[in-house]
């Protein structure tokens, strides 16, 4: 079974110039997937020309008359750029055209974009950014990456929950071993919304291991480690 990708060739500091190359490669490793490349047709054509890559059937061009900046508001990207390549993009998967979008452009408005387009899952408030770092025994992932700086601690449950998942999906982890970020892993540390977090996490069917400290990250005792948007951030 293929995988078509809408892929925001507008999205990063320097354009098609480098996300024709990554498209490239990406199909040279794996041969089901199909890309759609949203963004300026002449812009997009003229790269896949100076790749050789105008031939291949697996890609195809989408138009979108507009580009949404990296110094963009996400609530300007939304009102003002509905034909960006980015909302375009999004566009393409909830009309199931596309599988899934790829966007290395404005990360804010990605997620705004992304939420109001697409919508959260049922017991989901906002999305959050994850990603895989290297760790002693395997990758940790750790979310939120900077999406959410302000968060309850039902959100941080909810980001547990979605990154467990996650890697049960992708790693074939039945249980992900789940980590709390705090300033130590004694029961008594941490602020209230992360000691709530962590009741939450304690009585819930996830495979919750406690608190983690930012050392840990790497060590390998874990397969998902879970904080705000802000400490994610500094983290990372």
């Amino acid at each position: 079974m293929g995988l078509t990708i809408a892929l925001d060739a507008m999205g990063g500091d320097f354009g098609p110039s480098v996300v024709v190359p990554a498209a490239y490669k990406a199909l040279s490793e794996e041969p089901r997937l199909r890309l759609i490349l949203v963004g300026d047709q002449d812009s997009i054509a003229a790269e896949l020309e100076r790749q050789r890559l105008a031939d291949d059937e697996r890609i195809t061009i989408h138009h979108a008359s507009q580009k949404v900046e990296m110094d963009d508001l996400p609530s300007q990207a939304l009102r003002n750029k509905k034909d960006s390549s980015m909302r375009v993009a999004v566009d393409l998967v909830k009309d199931g055209t596309a599988d899934a979008c790829v966007s290395a452009g404005n990360t804010g408005a990605l997620m705004a974009t992304a939420r109001f387009v697409l919508k959260t899952l049922p017991g989901i408030d906002r999305p959050a950014i994850c990603s895989a770092l290297p760790a002693k025994n395997g990758p940790t992932h750790l979310l939120d990456l900077g999406a959410n700086v302000d968060v309850t601690a039902e959100q941080l449950f909810q980001f547990a929950v979605m990154g467990s998942v996650l890697v049960s999906a992708v790693n074939e982890l039945p249980r992900p071993r789940v980590g709390l970020l705090n300033i130590g892993e004694e029961e008594i540390k941490g602020n209230d919304r992360v000691k709530e977090a962590a009741r939450m996490l304690a009585a819930s069917d996830i495979h919750y291991v406690g608190f983690v400290e930012g050392d840990d990250i790497y060590k390998g005792g874990t397969d998902v480690v879970v904080c705000d948007g802000f400490v994610g951030n500094v983290a990372l």
